[in-house]
């Protein structure tokens, strides 16, 4: 049974989605046991501030170790004995993968194994897992639904992701471990990655420099707020008996990419220069989540629109940029 007594282990726990998700749990009164290796995929400095808010909390405790060396994890895990296991690592990004492949299939792969067989050791029973609407590679039927076939991966990091979906399948149908995996859709808020558009954008727009809008602008995404994602995942990890199932978790409301630049020009009080490219490989033109299966099963019920959450990042984004344009 759920219980605010439980401890919770968390993979990724400094990055953008893993903190807000610690941060919710903590002030739930959970446990948590945060992990991450803390890397330069993008600036650390980011990372380690997220990781000082966190280690406010009492019942916060962080190790710095990485999810593809089983020894350490598992004996972290074995020392720890989570009742259940938020699984958020990994190596992020579309583009970069095309760069990098091997860093993908190392993280998100072995490291996806090393946790399923680390929860097979120690017998925790329940790991909740990010996914991604990347799998869904160029789907032309909208919206993505569950059922959507997901074999034609059109980037290396939407390969890793799906593989992470079979590895989780696998475990659950050999060792009985619920294992309940979570399509995200491009989600956005504050303490967002620098790698991510609103945050280029933005700082490209108050620094005076072109935005680049692909496909000339008509990229349409399901942007979802960070705190509607979190409250699927605590949704997921409250809910018992899944077994094995895979959830989206979108705002089911996209839009295109020059609303998005007008909410932020609207926000920041400044007008954006931007500059028209055509697409680029490893995207798609449009993400659009169903998620009736999230509001049946889970209650998943996005509240925050892309209105009021450029708003409310913008404003963050303001107060805080004395620190943000120098990240790198």
């Amino acid at each position: 049974m759920y219980t605010s007594h439980m401890k919770i282990f968390v993979t990724g726990s400094a990055g953008f989605i893993g903190f807000h998700l610690c941060q919710q749990l903590l002030l739930q009164g959970y446990s948590v046991i945060g992990i991450d290796n803390l890397n330069d995929y993008y600036d650390p400095v980011l990372k380690q501030i997220r990781n000082d808010i966190l280690l406010r909390s009492e019942r916060y405790s962080f190790r710095e170790i990485d999810i593809t060396n089983f020894d350490i994890l598992s004996t972290v895990i074995g020392e720890e004995s989570p009742d259940m296991i938020v699984h958020l690592a990994a190596q992020a990004g579309v583009r970069y993968s095309l760069v990098n492949p091997a860093a993908y299939e190392h993280t998100n792969v072995l490291g996806t194994l090393n946790i399923f067989e680390a929860a097979k050791v120690h017998a925790v029973k329940k790991v909740v897992f990010a996914s991604s609407s990347s799998v869904y590679g160029s789907n032309v039927k909208v919206p993505f639904s569950e059922n959507d076939m997901t074999d034609s991966p059109i980037s290396i990091y939407a390969a890793t992701k799906k593989s992470s979906e079979l590895i989780a399948h696998t475990y659950s149908h050999l060792y009985g471990i619920e294992a309940v995996g979570l399509r995200f859709f491009t989600v956005y808020g504050e303490w967002y990655r620098p790698d991510m558009a609103l945050f280029s954008f933005s700082k490209n727009i108050l620094e005076d420099r072109p935005i680049c809008l692909f496909n000339s602008g008509e990229m349409q995404r399901d942007f979802t707020h960070v705190t509607d994602i979190v409250d699927g995942i605590i949704a997921a990890m409250k809910k018992e008996g899944l077994g094995f199932e895979i959830f989206n978790l979108g705002c089911d409301n996209p839009v295109s990419l020059g609303v998005v630049v007008a909410a932020l020009e609207k926000g920041l009080n400044k007008k954006a220069k931007i500059e028209y490219l055509p697409m680029q490989a490893g995207d798609v033109i449009r993400t659009y989540a169903d998620i009736t299966k999230a509001r049946t099963i889970l209650g998943f019920n996005p509240k925050i629109s892309i209105e009021e959450g450029i708003a409310d990042f913008t404003k963050w984004f303001l107060e805080h940029q004395s620190v943000l344009l120098r990240l790198k």
